[in-house]
C-alpha cells in the first residue's frame, strides 16, 4: 500500500489557480497509478484525475481542459495543477493509489486531505 500525505490546498477566487502536492511516502512513485481524488460535503468521494505508470493522464470531463496531474520522480510526488477554479470545484482533495487503468481507488484508507476553497 502507498502511503501520502496532501497539501496545497487553500481559497481562492473564481478563476483563481492552485496546485496541489502529494507526497508518496516509502516507496516509489512509478511503481503505481494514482489519483487525485474530491469530496464536496457529505457526496461520495470522486475521482477527478488519475496518472498512469507510463505517465498517461486522465481527467474526469467537468476538470478536462483546467486541470493537469503530473508526477515528479525526483521529488516522488504527484502534482495536481488547477486554473480557472470554479465554485463547484470546492471541496476536499485526496490523493490515493489506484487500480490501473480505472477510477477505482486500490485502499479504503484515506489520508487528511487538502481543503480547496473557490469562492465567487
Amino acid at each position: 500500500q502507498v502511503y501520502v500525505t496532501e497539501t496545497g490546498g487553500g481559497s481562492v477566487q473564481a478563476g483563481g489557480s492552485l496546485t496541489l502536492s502529494c507526497e508518496i511516502l516509502g516507496t516509489t512513485f512509478t511503481r503505481y497509478c494514482m489519483g487525485w481524488f474530491r469530496r464536496v460535503g457529505g457526496k461520495e468521494r470522486e475521482g477527478v484525475a488519475r496518472i498512469e505508470k507510463d505517465a498517461r493522464p486522465f481527467y474526469t470531463d467537468s476538470v478536462q481542459g483546467r486541470f493537469t496531474i503530473s508526477h515528479d520522480n525526483d521529488k516522488n510526488t504527484v502534482s495536481l495543477q488547477m486554473r480557472d477554479l470554479k465554485p463547484e470545484d470546492s471541496g476536499m482533495y485526496y490523493c490515493q493509489e489506484i487500480l490501473c487503468s480505472s477510477w477505482y481507488s486500490a485502499f479504503n484508507n484515506w489520508d487528511k486531505g487538502t481543503q480547496v476553497t473557490v469562492s465567487s
